[in-house]
Order: C-alpha cells, then sequence, then structure tokens
C-alpha cells in the first residue's frame, strides 16, 4: 500500500495525500499547489506521504 501512495502522489498528487491524510487543509494546500502547476503539487504529495510513513513507523502518529 506505501509504494501504492507514492506512486500517486507522484502521478495524481491530490489522490494520494487524500488516501495518506483524508480531507483537511493538507488536502486543501496540495490541490491549490496542483492547480498551480503538478510539479509543485506532486512534491507536496510526496512529501506529506512521505512524512506521514515516517511518522507512523516511529509510532508518533
Amino acid at each position: 500500500m506505501k509504494l501504492f501512495r507514492f506512486l500517486l502522489a507522484l502521478v495524481v498528487p491530490p489522490l494520494g495525500v487524500f488516501l495518506t491524510v483524508g480531507v483537511g487543509p493538507t488536502l486543501v494546500i496540495n490541490i491549490l499547489l496542483t492547480l498551480l502547476g503538478w510539479l509543485p503539487g506532486s512534491i507536496h504529495a510526496l512529501w506529506v506521504v512521505a512524512k506521514r510513513e515516517e511518522a507512523f513507523n516511529s509510532g508518533t502518529y
């Protein structure tokens, strides 16, 4: 599932963020960044997914 979220974050950034954190301010920020361009949205989405995985693995989620 982790690889799937990373791939979605790269290809369809808002969907990757939605599957990682759900509906919230992070998703809205990602949608706005994606509207500015695919690259900013993808970078943000990859960062969100990576940080969530890091927090989940460390037990601080």
